[in-house]
């Protein structure tokens, strides 16, 4: 029977048993298959992945695997020349806007908080998921690994955390969104654009207490009217957190070399 070797880097080991971590694993099969057929056979959806070598060459998704052959799998590469070798990926999106699947709400929430065009909807289906990211060029955020791996979906990222604000974090270190904040552009409810209002045009919807504020914003969608509440210093507090905690993460020296000379799946 065929065998080929992989070895996966960086964060790409977050799918894999321990004792698969790190190294070289060996995989066989019945009949040749595509390289991303055989990635994705390890629980690692191809939108994970920015580069593959395979016999120190840069190997496109459809690139069919043979016996002997030793893939080497890399995540987003961060700030680097890699030289002459070929992304996967295609040219960057125009824009960073995200869909997220049912289970991210609260996340769906602090991106919008954050000035990002997020869509969210706790009833949307898989299929419903994938057809917004292909039509509206989006990025899909899920938990669920499976859903990034449909042929549908070409940009995506696997959340790790459970925490919400973890989450954030995340999401702005792998997609550098640190430089494009506009914090409180987004209605939080909805995803509409905020814009500024005049106080006496909407007094009449302003709850006891609130009065004396100067500012207010108004969604232009669902028409929810914003002012700095309470929870507002709370809500800087995070943001300011996250940019103090998104410094960039790379892959090691080690990682970049191998990429760079073709030495994959060495020892």
């Amino acid at each position: 029977m065929p065998e080929a070797w992989f070895r996966f880097y960086a964060e790409l080991n977050d799918f894999l048993p321990p004792e698969s971590q790190g190294k070289p694993v060996k995989r066989q099969f019945d009949v040749i298959g595509s390289v991303k057929d055989l990635i994705e056979s390890f629980g690692v959806p191809h939108t994970e992945v920015d580069l593959i070598l395979i016999n120190g060459e840069s190997a496109a998704f459809s690139h069919l695997v043979r016996g002997g052959d030793r893939v080497s799998v890399y995540p987003a590469f961060e700030s680097v020349d890699i030289g002459s070798v070929s992304l996967v990926r295609a040219a960057p999106l125009e824009s960073l806007r995200f869909v997220l699947d049912v289970h991210l709400g609260r996340l769906a929430a602090y991106l919008r908080m954050a000035g990002f065009d997020t869509l969210y909807s706790n009833t949307a289906s898989d299929s419903d998921l994938a057809a917004f990211a292909m039509r509206e060029g989006r990025i899909l955020v899920t938990r669920d690994r499976n859903l990034l791996m449909r042929a549908d979906v070409e940009r995506g990222y696997w959340i790790r955390s459970p925490d919400p604000k973890q989450q954030l974090l995340e999401i702005a270190r792998r997609f550098h969104l640190l430089s494009y904040m506009r914090p409180f552009a987004r209605c939080m409810k909805c995803n509409g654009v905020l814009n500024p209002v005049a106080r006496d045009s909407v007094a009449h919807r302003l709850p006891p207490g609130v009065q004396h504020k100067r500012e207010f914003r108004i969604c232009t969608n669902c028409g929810s009217v914003y002012w700095e509440g309470s929870h507002h210093a709370r809500m800087c507090e995070m943001l300011e957190w996250v940019k103090a905690e998104g410094s960039i993460q790379r892959l090691s020296s080690r990682d970049l070399h191998d990429a760079e000379t073709g030495r994959q799946c060495s020892k």
